[in-house]
């Protein structure tokens, strides 16, 4: 599954330093860590000591990662829904990530000019969800434009159920509200985020990049609480991150890295709780394919079945299958080795409905 998770904000918030800091980082025993594709495109490997756990029990011949594709999206500002600064272009790359990461400016540096002047981090997000919002709201309008008068004159099914759900985000984009923000059927959620792609509709974080001497205690702070009741009030997650700390961790080694999170008190750095919400905002979970040649993680949206998380690997395995071996990571860290999970009675035979769960290891039976 191709996942892109586009990183946006105002210019001079952070975003550059974040992204290269991801460029940097790396993930014990991934066999790409990082990728660079372009100078504002990266893959980087969703960290997860389960898979280290299982290669290290299964010595494969190589340990994979699953991954999340970041593209750093140049600033954004006032007028971009309107072509200013480029603007349609960089809109345009947002339609094409499944998520948005929004970085906030908290730090203040009176040698990093702000361009706004001032530093207030729930003025920038209105001003990005605005422009967010304005261009979803001319993207909803050419749209009623062309199937409105389908809908009225001859009451086709389909384009009476795509203006009703026009219609619905458009209340809420004239408000300046925010097209997630609205309670959808199923068709109307897919419709507007899969067929219109609207900015607004995405899931979002907010990364409050804060300086690095306040760090600390940060969730504490006012300017904390407000930005995470903001976020919490609009369907989206916050998280503290000093981009400047986490640039410098990522410069690291993978011993070096641990024992400056230890001296800063943290258990794992900014980057990878980022990525790791991000992949939770997506609804995502994986599971595990093993052996000698290869013991990899595989991406797939809670509540596939099991033809369909076949499918993620190649489409033959998913217009072939027949039925899947499936054992919990849980329990061969228990028993140790397969043999002893099948004399436990641990692994067991699941058909086209079974639903996979997050830490499943899978072997799929096919014929094609």
């Amino acid at each position: 599954m191709g996942l892109k998770a586009g990183i946006v904000g105002l210019p001079n918030v952070g975003k550059s330093t974040l992204f290269n800091a991801l460029a940097k980082a790396n993930v014990e025993a991934a066999n790409y860590p990082f990728a660079t594709i372009n100078p504002n495109t990266g893959v980087v490997a969703v960290p997860d000591k389960r898979v280290t756990a299982l290669s290290n029990l299964f010595k494969p011949d190589r340990t994979i990662f699953t991954t999340i594709e970041f593209i750093d999206i140049a600033g954004l500002v006032k007028g971009a829904s309107k072509g200013e600064g480029l603007g349609n272009q960089f809109l345009g790359h947002i339609r094409e990530c499944d998520a948005i990461v929004e970085v906030v400016r908290v730090f203040s540096d009176p040698n990093i000019i702000h361009v706004e002047t001032t530093i207030d981090p729930l003025r920038d997000i209105e001003i990005i969800n605005l422009e967010l919002v304005f261009a979803d709201l001319d993207s909803v309008n050419r749209r009623l434009d062309r199937v409105g008068t389908k809908a009225k004159t001859s009451k086709d099914p389909q384009a009476v159920l795509e203006v009703e759900a026009l219609t619905k985000a458009k209340l809420l984009l004239d408000a300046g509200l925010p097209a997630r923000s609205g309670n959808y059927s199923k068709f109307e959620g897919d419709f507007l985020h899969k067929e219109m792609h609207l900015l607004t509709m995405k899931p979002i974080i907010y990364v409050a990049n804060v300086g690095a001497d306040e760090r600390a205690g940060i969730e504490e702070t006012s300017a904390y609480q407000e930005l995470n009741s903001y976020a919490l009030n609009h369907k989206a997650v916050m998280i503290p991150i000093s981009c400047e700390i986490e640039a410098q961790i990522a410069s690291l080694d993978p011993v070096e890295q641990n024992e400056f999170l230890a001296s800063i008190g943290a258990t794992m750095s900014g980057l990878d709780l980022l990525v790791m919400a991000t992949y939770k905002l997506l609804n995502l979970g994986t599971f595990f394919t093993v052996g000698a040649d290869e013991c990899r993680a595989w991406t797939f949206n809670h509540g596939m079945r099991a033809p369909q998380c076949a499918g993620v690997i190649h489409s033959d395995f998913e217009r072939g299958f027949i039925k899947a071996e499936v054992y919990h990571y849980d329990d061969i860290i228990k028993y140790r080795s397969e043999l002893a999970l099948k004399e436990a009675g641990k692994i067991r035979l699941e058909g086209k409905d079974y639903i996979v769960k997050d830490g499943d290891v899978m072997f799929f039976k096919f014929n094609v």
